[in-house]
């Protein structure tokens, strides 16, 4: 096997880790305290910080080989999850008061305290199954795969030397040393995929010229309601379940809110993120139509989609940028890497062990949380020959289905248990595991779908996003229906909790959180979404 790589490109890659070392030796000599500093970088992390980490804990190496490899295929249709850029405003906006209110280290937490441990429970572990044999072992797998390609090494050496080298950052920093290599990596990746794009368009010709090339159907986001792949109505109302519950409440994104000092912190970090987000579709999907059109002119050769962004590096770029590309995916890889390595760590050091030993003093949990990294470091790389079995291209696909069947109830419990002061605890974990239970046999269904016949053929083979949506309205009637007949919350427990629980000094905080330039900066953004849907209409 041989490297893309010349020697002036192993200099800046050299240069790009040194740099990496240092942000991570500097913030490791900071010393963490207690969980506060371990888990949330001491709640003390600035608004561009937490926007940069955002956005690198979303953009894994898969992300961007994967989104390039259906830009070459299918064109635009995936760019309505990266226009998910309006729901990072929703967390900004809607979610986060009332988590920084609750004072919640974790999402499991936030449930706890608004509904009942039960549902913490079922959330905590969900949550660390979840993201043990999804996240980490699709993000070891895709980047195995990413390092041995630009390396030119066998895979087993990348997939563990990059499994190592983000562990031992990740375990001895935590939080902190996470979210400052996070905010390099943001730079460097942007700037490398960048570069790729302007480069390919003055190959291509120009935009125009791309478009001609490629054709309408190629820079179209609405496809029929029929369409077995991309349904525009599965793409813009099953994606935005998901997303919600992506965006707004899972532990991997949400955490990097919760290291502001404050709610208005913390907004505008999502507000940055949420501009970072439209990024994906100019700097991946865009290449990989670039790709597309450059192939039909005869001037590039790829075999299979998931080739397109490393054809694009070895054909594009002249030496030295080579080097910053590979350390921009190597970044995209590591920053997903440490994100789910610390996120992990916190849910089971606060969720579970703490839950079950509260007394247990803070320099322990400290030590726990380190102990649980390092534990979930050594499954991921247990997980990888497993990977390697199942093959990285289907399992993502079916992992990206396999969100869509999970993400609606918990969807439904967060924003019914904020929107809505009447949901209760019942609900809550009847909605839960009523949802888990239709997922489950959802999967089922679609691994026996060649033996089943009637309502439950077209129970398996609906698309995974249409499917989404009938979950939703489902956990929404089994939420609301539960809740009215069965008693109210203790609307004094849960003040400040939920809109109708709101006192007179949360709503005087709220309107003191924000200034007219965080509102207008929010709807600049919600309107350059809008204008992205129409002109891509092919």
């Amino acid at each position: 096997m041989e490297s893309i790589l010349e020697t002036a490109d192993w200099w800046v890659l050299g240069a790009y880790l040194a740099a990496l070392i240092g942000v991570a030796i500097w913030v490791i000599l900071q010393k963490n305290k207690d969980t506060s500093d371990y888990f949330l970088a001491g709640r003390n992390v600035g608004w561009f910080v937490i926007g940069a980490s955002i956005f690198a804990s979303n953009i894994g190496s898969e992300h961007v080989v994967g989104l390039a490899g259906t830009g070459a295929e299918s064109g635009m249709p995936m760019a309505h999850y990266e226009l998910h850029a309006w729901i990072v405003l929703l967390l900004g906006w809607l979610f986060l008061p009332f988590y920084f209110r609750s004072n919640a280290f974790t999402m499991p937490e936030f449930l706890e305290k608004r509904f009942d441990s039960r549902s913490r429970w079922f959330l905590s572990v969900f949550s660390l199954v979840g993201y043990v044999i999804t996240k980490v072992s699709v993000t070891i797998y895709a980047g195995g795969v990413v390092v041995s390609e630009l390396l030119g090494i066998p895979f087993w050496y990348g997939a563990i030397g990059i499994v190592v080298f983000t562990g031992v950052y990740t375990v001895v920093g935590g939080m902190k040393a996470v979210i400052y290599t996070e905010t390099l990596q943001t730079v460097i990746l942007i700037a490398g995929s960048l570069i790729i794009t302007v480069l390919g368009l003055q190959e291509v010709g120009g935009w125009s010229n791309l478009r001609a090339v490629a054709g309408a159907e190629h820079f179209n986001m609405w496809r029929p309601m029929t369409d077995p792949d991309f349904p525009w109505t599965g793409m813009l109302i099953g994606g935005t379940i998901v997303g919600v519950w992506y965006w707004c409440t899972d532990q991997y994104i949400v955490q990097r809110t919760l290291a502001a000092n404050n709610i208005k912190i913390g907004r505008r970090g999502a507000i940055f993120g949420a501009y970072l987000k439209l990024l994906p579709i100019f700097i991946f999907l865009i290449p990989g139509i670039i790709a597309f059109a450059l192939a039909k002119q005869g001037l590039i050769t790829y075999d299979k989609s998931d080739e397109v962004f490393p054809v694009l590096v070895k054909t594009l770029l002249p030496v030295g940028l080579k080097g910053l590309v590979a350390g921009g995916l190597m970044a995209a890889l590591m920053s997903s890497l440490a994100s789910v390595f610390n996120s992990c760590s916190t849910l089971f050091t606060i969720d579970i062990y703490k839950k079950l030993k509260p007394t247990t003093p803070e320099k322990k949990l400290l030590t726990i949380g380190k102990l649980a990294t390092s534990l979930v470091v050594i499954l991921g790389i247990i997980w990888i020959p497993i990977m390697e079995k199942i093959g990285g291209g289907i399992l993502y696909q079916y992992l990206q289905s396999v969100q869509s069947y999970i993400a609606p109830p918990i969807t439904v419990v967060f924003l019914l248990g904020i929107l809505w002061k009447r949901t209760n605890a019942t609900a809550a974990i009847v909605t839960l595991f009523s949802g888990l239970g239709i997922a489950a046999l959802r999967i089922v269904a679609e691994i026996y779908a060649q033996e089943l016949s009637g309502f439950l053929k077209t129970f398996a083979t609906i698309n995974f996003a249409h499917m989404a949506i009938f979950m939703f309205v489902f956990s929404v009637m089994v939420c609301v229906g539960t809740s009215l007949v069965t008693n109210p919350p203790n609307y004094n427990i849960i003040k400040g909790l939920s809109l109708g629980t709101l006192t007179k000094e949360d709503k005087l905080l709220q309107e003191n959180s924000f200034t007219k330039m965080d509102v207008a900066l929010s709807v600049l953004l919600i309107v350059m979404v809008i204008i992205i849907l129409i002109y891509f209409t092919g």
